[in-house]
């Protein structure tokens, strides 16, 4: 009963989000961007309070999550990240799935369903990943993707809390993943709740460690780190919504990608 509770109150607040975002989307006409301020060209028109969020995230960064990501690289060796980091994405494989199929995208169903099923028969449960070595591409979609892709704008930038960089639809799309994992709904049914807080806790340490080097050099030739970060992030999805297969941009951590307790 309280997962089920748990559920119906998340859905409210998506829908309800949802449709704050069409209107947005429908009610923001670039053209008319021109007399506005810097905030809002770039459409951050809550900058202000994003900054602060922001400073705050990266305070926590420095102090907690950058510290654990290199004690994490100096203590595991490399092999077993590479398992930790296979095993937490097949976990995420049915929600790739369910994605590719809402957009329309069979191959990307196909390859997302041959890397869940090859990895977890023949990876040992997703511990290794026998999917690449057997060339079957890896088809990662979330649902603000599979928003976009059914025409909704992005909305406003937005920072979240200790999550990082996100939109009012990634926002969205990020909530609605989580009512719809599957592995969180099982911990919850069976009161494991634990296992969620520690899959998000290794799951956020193993992407930070991923990029140490990059966001150290990122913070160092920015002029301003906030801005910067902004203009990668909004690089980043719309490659990920176009599914571009042109050189990636330097990556910043996206926490809202990893899974929520």
């Amino acid at each position: 009963m309280k997962l089920a509770s748990l559920s119906r109150s998340l859905l409210r607040t998506a829908t309800v989000l949802a449709f704050a975002l069409t209107a947005t989307a429908c009610a923001t006409n670039p053209g008319d961007s021109g007399a506005k301020d810097g905030a809002y060209q770039v459409n951050d028109p809550l900058e202000g309070a994003n900054r602060v969020v922001f400073a705050v995230n990266d305070a926590v960064d420095t102090v907690a999550l950058r510290p654990a990501a290199e004690v994490y690289v100096a203590v595991v060796p490399d092999p077993i990240r590479d398992a930790i980091h296979n095993f937490i994405d097949n976990l995420m494989a049915p929600l790739y799935i369910a994605n590719n199929l809402l957009q329309g995208n069979f191959d990307g169903a196909t390859d997302a369903t041959g890397r869940f099923l090859t990895n977890t028969i023949l990876g040992a449960g997703g511990i290794a990943d026998v999917a690449s070595q057997a060339a079957i591409p890896h088809a990662p979609e979330d649902f603000g993707q599979t928003l976009a892709v059914w025409g909704v704008g992005d909305g406003p930038y937005l920072v979240l809390p200790l999550l990082g960089p996100s939109n009012l639809r990634d926002t969205v799309g990020y909530g609605v993943d989580t009512v719809g994992d599957p592995v969180r709904i099982w911990a919850y049914a069976h009161n494991g709740q634990g296992l969620m807080y520690t899959r998000a806790g290794v799951s956020a340490v193993d992407r930070r460690s991923e990029v140490l080097k990059s966001v150290d050099d990122l913070r160092r030739n920015s002029l301003d780190f906030y801005a910067t970060v902004r203009s990668l992030y909004q690089q980043q999805r719309q490659a990920a919504i176009s599914n571009s297969k042109g050189p990636s941009t330097q990556e910043f951590p996206d926490f809202t990608t990893a899974p929520k307790p």
